[in-house]
């Protein structure tokens, strides 16, 4: 079990230590990229840990339902090679942990030849595929896509970029939050009392001036 002291030196003189039980902080670590919050729950941290959930959870989740769940992919390409990088938005997203996992089955599943992971929702967290059939916008005219990502951004518009944006956030967000569950939180040392302190000199001067007023009425 691994604990955090940190020492805070007051104003007064007396140094305050305080003790934050991190438990195995590597462990700790991996649960809160698995589900965003799930380490802090596991120190023992839990107002912290339902906090960062609904917060980067809710990000994302909000970010893929603007994205009709399209925005949300890994690409084909092999791992590593330049296609794959050049899909750099799901580097980023895949932070947020387990709720982004679907997209690396159902690029598996595209790679093997497989049907989606979810039939209902065929396109959730799928690749896009290389050729499509034409559609038709709402004036009935027949618009030819050269691949399938650009029938999304057609489809969706702005609410695909937007999507993208929310869920590449969520997924940076978290890494703060896994960094504080190894690592312990930040704690600022408390502001020193500005209050001026009684001077000295000021004090003799006006003990004088008072004996002096003393003498004089005597």
């Amino acid at each position: 079990m691994a604990k955090q002291t940190i020492r805070i030196d007051s104003p007064a003189g007396d140094p305050t230590v305080l003790e934050v039980e991190l438990k195995d902080p590597r462990l700790a670590a991996f649960l809160a990229w698995l589900v965003p919050g799930l380490g802090h729950v596991y120190q023992g941290r839990t107002g912290k840990g339902v906090l960062f959930f609904v917060c980067i959870v809710g990000t994302f989740l909000y970010g893929l339902y603007l994205g009709d769940g399209r925005v949300v992919y890994a690409s084909t390409a092999p791992v590593f090679s330049r296609g794959f990088l050049d899909r750099w938005q799901y580097i980023c997203q895949v932070g947020v942990g387990l709720p982004a996992l679907p997209a690396v089955v159902q690029r598996q599943r595209a790679i093997d030849g497989k049907p989606p992971l979810f039939e209902n929702f065929d396109k959730f967290m799928r690749p896009p595929k290389s050729q499509v059939e034409p559609t038709r916008d709402a004036s009935g005219n027949l618009v030819h896509h050269p691949d399938e990502l650009s029938q999304w951004h057609h489809d969706i518009g702005d609410m695909f970029e937007m999507g993208t944006v929310y869920t590449v956030i969520a997924g940076l967000l978290n890494l703060l939050v896994i960094f504080d569950a190894y690592g312990g939180p930040l704690i600022f040392a408390p502001p020193e009392d500005k209050k001026k302190q009684p001077d000295d000199g000021a004090d003799n001067k006006g003990a004088d001036k008072q004996e002096k007023q003393a003498e004089k009425s005597s």
